[in-house]
C-alpha cells in the first residue's frame, strides 16, 4: 500500500495527469498537421498520449490495404529502424482487414521529443508504403 500511495502522490505532485492532457493535445495537433492531408491516412484519433493513425489505400473511399501486405508490421519495422517504437495493429476493421499504428509516448515526454516522434512516424509510414 505504501508504494501505491507514493506513486499517487508523485502523480499529483508532478501534475502528471494534467501534463498528459496538455501533451496529448499537442501530439494530436502535430499528428493532424503532419498526416491531415496524407493520402494514405484515413483517420487520426486518440486520447491523451495514446494516439493512432489509420492507414488506407484510398482516403476517399476508406478502402483498406490488402492484409497480405501487413502494412502495420512494415511500419513497425521502419519505425524501429528510426529509433521509434510503435504498436502495430492489423485486422482492426473486421478481424482481418485494416491497419492502424498506435503511439503511446511516456508521460514525461517534452515538446521537442513529440516533434521527433511525429517526424519519425511520418518517415516510417512513407517508407513502408513505398516498399509495399
Amino acid at each position: 500500500c505504501a508504494a501505491a500511495l507514493a506513486v499517487q502522490q508523485v502523480i499529483r505532485r508532478d501534475r502528471l495527469l494534467e501534463r498528459v492532457r496538455e501533451q496529448g493535445q499537442l501530439l494530436n495537433q502535430l499528428l493532424h498537421a503532419h498526416f491531415g492531408d496524407h493520402p494514405q491516412v484515413g483517420d487520426i484519433r486518440g486520447r491523451g498520449l495514446f494516439q493512432a493513425i489509420e492507414l488506407v489505400a484510398d482516403r476517399a473511399s476508406k478502402q483498406v490495404f490488402d492484409p497480405a501486405l501487413r502494412l502495420h508490421a512494415r511500419i513497425k519495422q521502419a519505425a524501429m529502424d528510426r529509433g521509434l517504437m510503435v504498436y502495430p495493429m492489423g485486422g482492426t476493421v473486421d478481424g482481418r482487414l485494416g491497419d492502424h499504428v498506435l503511439i503511446a509516448p511516456p508521460f514525461v515526454i517534452g515538446d521537442e521529443e513529440l516533434d521527433a516522434v511525429v517526424e519519425r512516424l511520418g518517415a516510417a509510414v512513407d517508407a513502408a508504403i513505398e516498399q509495399a
